[in-house]
């Protein structure tokens, strides 16, 4: 099995991969994606992850002979997907789309194989995703990222958390139900908290809103058949 990773991969995401290894006796392989080493990456253009994907299946192709699967399901087709260019480019396959199934039906999949705890999991993109399109992406940014959601995920009852980096400042989002539930005193307190615990938050503005897919991304969508 192998686990690729980057600064833009959440810490608790490898975690859980290495815990499943050891449960499952899987021999795992660790690599480097090495989309830090692309400047077209780290410039966070709007199609950032067509170079993320790039060189992640370069990566795997070189590691391996076999055929890449990569997990887009039916939901995704829906949306702008520039990595599923990078994915035909490297003869990446999609079997959960190859079999008509949407993320529901993995979900439904991963509870009917004891993988409970798994089919559970909210959503969570890589932490590049949090960052406004043309902001570059460095690892201590994203570091931080992960820290505050980590932490938030300890204060607050909200399933989805996303702390976004846009230029006017910091976004935390929160889904719907826990962020209306929190009063504007309550918001104002949770944002002096982050700025007291996360010195790098200390100078920047602190908006805490309910949740919005894709809000970090500014520029033209198109979806990316396949």
């Amino acid at each position: 099995v192998v686990h690729a990773v980057s600064p833009a991969v959440p810490a608790a995401a490898t975690q859980r991969v290495k815990a499943l290894a050891a449960q499952e006796g899987w021999s795992l392989e660790i690599l480097d994606a090495g989309e830090f080493g692309d400047e077209r990456y780290r410039a966070n253009p709007v199609n950032r992850c067509f170079f993320c994907k790039s060189n992640l299946y370069e990566t795997l192709g070189d590691f391996s002979t076999g055929t890449v699967l990569s997990g887009t399901n039916c939901n995704d087709l829906r949306d702008y997907r520039p990595g599923l260019k990078a994915a035909e480019n490297n003869g990446v396959r999609h079997p959960f789309v190859e079999a008509g199934m949407a993320k529901e039906d993995v979900r439904a999949l991963a509870r009917r194989l004891g993988l409970g705890s798994i089919a559970e999991l909210p959503a969570s993109p890589c932490l590049s995703s949090r960052v406004e399109t043309g902001i570059r992406i460095e690892a201590d940014m994203l570091a931080m990222i992960d820290q505050v959601e980590e932490w938030l995920r300890t204060r607050t009852s909200a399933d989805t958390i996303r702390c976004r980096v846009r230029k006017a400042g910091l976004v935390i989002e929160l889904d719907r139900e826990a962020a209306q539930s929190m009063s504007h005193l309550q918001k104002d307190l949770l944002a002096q908290d982050i700025q007291n615990r996360f010195p790098e938050t200390k100078h920047k503005s602190i908006t805490i809103r309910a949740y919005q897919r894709g809000s970090a991304f500014v520029g033209a969508r198109k979806v990316t058949p396949l």
